[in-house]
């Protein structure tokens, strides 16, 4: 059972949908197709059957290498001890086991393994002793080939689950410090509507009862009584308002103003019964309407609400008498809610107070104006009177980069310019991509933003020296011995050999300390000839040197003999043979 359940595994492996991307499918198409090429060339000498078996066993082994890659390096490498075909297929399972196998014991035990088995055929250990040269020769390659690339794909497979577990926990602290900016924000707003319940609630409720009272005085007119009416209703609707008000502040919001739970008369189409209410209390005010009436998104709806109410409060405030106009032009694209007064202010009654403003009212509308996606225009006419409009679009969309700062109303009267564009706030690059700035809410969190909330993931994805100096100082480090290896492989082999004229030029019958001090010393590149040598003279000692005219054909190699006895040549032959 527990075969066929470590077989299941393996094809899930193999099968997994990350596994096979369209560009993974033509590079392993591509690779596959090298190493059976190279494979069958190699077993040419086999015949057509081992041709066909060493380009399928290769090609087999390389699709194989990412589902079982310790496997397909033991397999792949000692099948290169055998055929030297399977040379190209060596670099690929060294890096597929280097950076696919996880435990470090068993990728060792596949390298050491897979080393014992591509050197067996070569040194032939159970002969004796294998020849140091050979050994090695094959060591050498195989670390080039084969252990070089594991070492590399495996730092780099650590690198990136490094990576990919900073960034797993840089995305963790993000999550938790917006839960807790969150948590406090929610403290404070609960904080902010228990001081408003507490405070303004209560001073609504005694205006309330002391209207309602003084409304049933016999002693009043019928205009008088008509006047405290409409006070009575106006704290009315301001107790309602504050309640509402209290509610969305116990709410979990984000920044986007709520849908008001009142009549639909907060709207746009209430806009008519402000104008009403204040032509009773005594104003001037006209309302016009230009376009097309269409509908607002319920946000933007309650902002041009706010938007006109607030602006008659301070023309009524600041501007008693004067004339007040509210338009609203329905655009293809936007409302346009405008609120203008036509004079200065009157002159404060003796004995009366100076209107007394928060000097917040303009800056909460445009906050809620940017918040619907559009913006909010205060500032004097030429005639000395004071103008509101805010443009609203149809299709609002929430903001999330905070406008220019600017000071408040100063009373409802100080001098407002248009509304700037938006900036991006203290903190740069963070606002730009998405964090949001204190007090306006979370706004969408962008994981990837490349300054100070991430600054230790962006030195972990590469760009500190210090992993790139380690990685290109290793490589070069080792394509610096590859190349001193080279360079003294060839110097070592060249000053071996010995040149036809110089083969010509030795006399039979010449002295032995001479022919030898002016033969080349042995290389240790060049190890002992397995072929078939002719017949050597009894009781002579013969050195054997390669020639620097070599045959075509790999396979066979031109030697010079030189035979001694009694401190003299004897024998010298040239002769080609198999290696």
């Amino acid at each position: 059972m527990k075969p066929r359940r470590r077989a299941r595994a393996t094809w899930r492996r193999f099968a997994a949908e990350d596994m096979w991307s369209s560009r993974r499918i033509v590079g392993e198409t591509v690779a596959a197709l090298a190493t059976a090429a190279v494979a069958g060339v190699g077993a040419s000498g086999s015949g057509m059957a081992g041709v066909v078996l060493g380009a399928t066993s290769a090609a087999g082994l390389c699709v194989l290498r990412r589902a079982l890659p310790a496997s397909a390096l033991v397999a792949a490498c000692g099948l290169a001890g055998v055929w030297g075909g399977f040379w190209l297929l060596m670099p690929l399972v060294g890096w597929s086991a280097g950076g696919r196998v996880p435990a470090a014991r068993r990728v060792i035990a596949a390298f050491v393994v897979a080393y014992a088995l591509h050197a067996a055929p070569a040194v032939e250990p159970w002969r004796g002793t294998p020849d140091p040269q050979t050994l090695l020769l094959l060591t050498v390659g195989f670390a080039t080939t084969t252990v070089l690339p594991g070492l590399v794909s495996r730092y780099r497979a650590q690198r990136r689950t490094l990576l990919v577990a900073l960034h797993e926990h840089n995305e963790q602290l993000l999550r938790e410090r917006e839960m807790i900016a969150a948590h406090w924000r929610l403290r404070e707003r609960q904080r902010i509507a228990e001081d408003m319940h507490d405070s303004l609630g209560h001073r609504l409720a005694l205006i309330t009862v002391q209207t309602g009272a003084l409304e049933v005085d016999s002693g009043l007119s019928g205009d008088q009584r008509d006047r405290v009416r409409m006070l009575r209703e106006a704290a009315a609707e301001a107790m309602r308002e504050l309640r509402e008000a209290v509610g969305v502040l116990h709410e979990d919001g984000v920044g986007v103003p709520a849908q008001s739970s009142g009549p639909a008369a907060r709207g746009s189409a209430g806009i008519g019964a402000l104008v009403a209410d204040a032509r009773q209390a005594g104003a001037a005010v006209e309302l016009h309407r230009t376009g097309e009436t269409r509908a607002l998104e319920p946000a933007a709806d309650h902002t041009a609400y706010r938007i006109v109410q607030e602006a008659l409060t301070n023309a009524l405030k600041h501007a008693p008498g004067a004339a007040v106009t509210v338009e609203l032009r329905y655009e293809p694209d936007a409302l346009v809610a405008e609120v203008a007064d036509g004079g200065p202010p009157a002159p404060v009654p003796v004995g009366g107070c100076a209107a007394v403003s928060g000097g917040q009212g303009l800056t909460g509308l445009r906050e809620r104006a940017r918040l619907v996606g559009g913006l909010l225009h205060a500032g004097p006419t030429e005639g000395g009177g004071f103008r509101v409009a805010g443009i609203l679009p149809y299709g609002s969309a929430p903001h999330h980069v905070t406008p220019e700062g600017e000071a408040g109303d100063g009373g409802g009267r100080a001098l407002q310019g248009a509304a700037g564009p938006p900036r991006v706030p203290d903190g740069g690059a963070e606002a730009e991509h998405g964090w949001p700035a204190a007090g306006t809410g979370t706004g969408p969190v962008d994981w990837h933003a490349p300054q100070r909330r991430q600054r230790e993931l962006a030195t972990a994805m590469g760009r500190s020296w210090r992993g790139v100096a380690l990685g290109c100082g290793t490589a070069a480090v080792c394509a610096g011995v590859l190349l001193g290896f080279g360079v003294w492989a060839l110097r070592e082999w060249d000053s071996s050999l010995v040149s036809p004229s110089d083969y010509a030029a030795i006399e039979v019958g010449a002295d032995e300390a001479a022919v030898r001090d002016g033969l080349p010393d042995g290389s240790l590149l060049v190890t002992d000839v397995a072929g078939a040598e002719p017949p050597r003279p009894a009781g002579t000692e013969c050195l054997v040197r390669a020639s620097t005219e070599q045959p075509d054909d790999a396979d066979l190699v031109a030697l010079y003999r030189f035979c001694f006895a009694d401190g003299v040549l004897v024998a010298k032959d040239a002769y080609t043979t198999e290696w």
